[in-house]
């Protein structure tokens, strides 16, 4: 079972995309919005060294941003990242 996590923000067009692939495949995962929650921001960007939104982690593993995760979509390898 995957462990999906989701670091956003309310008004980002990318994060709304990944919420609806993800809502598509019925893949459950935890949002943080990190405009809400600003300490989660600074955790967001040590774990993926990265300053933007979406990041996508499975666990402790980053999956990456919106275009990443579609790129694995793409290549129908998205299911098996996220088992």
């Amino acid at each position: 079972m995957s462990n999906i996590i989701i670091y956003t923000t309310e008004f980002c067009p990318y994060c709304v995309h990944v919420k609806r692939l993800l809502n598509h495949k019925n893949i459950e995962f935890t949002e943080i919005d990190v405009g809400k929650e600003p300490r989660k921001r600074a955790e967001m960007m040590q774990k993926s060294q990265r300053t933007t939104v979406p990041q996508i982690f499975n666990g402790t593993i980053h999956i990456g941003d919106c275009t990443e995760l579609y790129g694995f979509e793409s290549a129908g390898e998205l299911d098996v990242l996220l088992a």
